[in-house]
């Protein structure tokens, strides 16, 4: 085993579960950290296996506690879905996470993003480039169209909901 002195042999479960005491982890992210610690891709797709029969894994459950983080950010759903898939989920993963997330009452995107953007500024700027601005803000935290122009409406509105 690279780096490990043979008293203290570590599998990749050991590895695998320290990982996850830590974080929810997907099963992507799991394999290429194993598979850097110089495990064989059987042992490694052989432990993922059982800690996913066993519940200790969970793409859903991953989705779902990384969606929330995300949102907690201030990050739209353009991005966290990017960075969802960038992690191995299927769209089909991501699509359920998002609902799941909606029937909860979380991701109210036009409000988030209204939110992110009255954080950020002060108000909607008074020139075209200040407004483009707070455009090229919101669009780099990865809220769609619809939620920018939203937010530039909307963001600095005195109702104490918003």
């Amino acid at each position: 085993m690279l780096g490990q002195s043979s008293g203290s042999e570590s599998s990749p479960r050991d590895d695998a579960i320290r990982l996850l005491a830590r974080r929810e982890h997907s099963r992507q992210e799991l394999a290429e950290r194993l598979a850097a610690k110089g495990y064989a891709p059987e042992r490694i797709a052989e432990c993922l296996n059982d800690l996913a029969e066993q519940g200790l894994q969970s793409d859903a459950r991953f989705a779902e506690s990384f969606l929330r983080s995300r949102i907690l950010r201030g990050q739209g759903p353009l991005k966290i879905r990017l960075e969802l898939e960038r992690r191995g989920l299927d769209r089909e993963a991501v699509r359920h996470a998002f609902a799941e997330s909606e029937q909860a009452g979380e991701g109210d995107w036009l409000a988030l993003a209204c939110e992110a953007l009255s954080r950020r500024f002060t108000g909607p700027g008074e020139s075209p480039r200040e407004r483009a601005r707070r455009e090229r803000f919101l669009a780099q935290r990865g809220f769609d169209f619809d939620q920018v122009r939203h937010a530039l409406e909307h963001a600095w509105d005195s109702t104490p909901d918003q």
